[in-house]
């Protein structure tokens, strides 16, 4: 087997997974520290269980950013 055929079959998906974990913590992070925030502003404290749910959905929502953007992103530029 050639390595080069390797390269070429999983050029892309490495790329993208690799470039998915990178963003991942940096962007689930951000979009905590907005849930939080958010939540803040219609009420005064925000409770340990509701920080919690809200991580979740941070969770949630930059998996789906980080995949989509490292996906075009991958496809735009190699």
């Amino acid at each position: 087997m050639d390595l080069k055929s390797y390269y070429i079959a999983f050029h892309d998906p490495l790329w993208i997974v690799l470039l998915s974990t990178v963003l991942f913590f940096p962007v689930r992070q951000l979009i905590w520290v907005l849930y939080v925030r958010k939540k803040q502003k219609t009420q005064q404290a925000v409770s340990d269980e509701e920080k919690k749910t809200l991580k979740k959905r941070a969770t949630f929502t930059s998996i789906l950013l980080c995949v989509v953007f490292s996906y075009i992103y991958v496809n735009q530029v190699f």
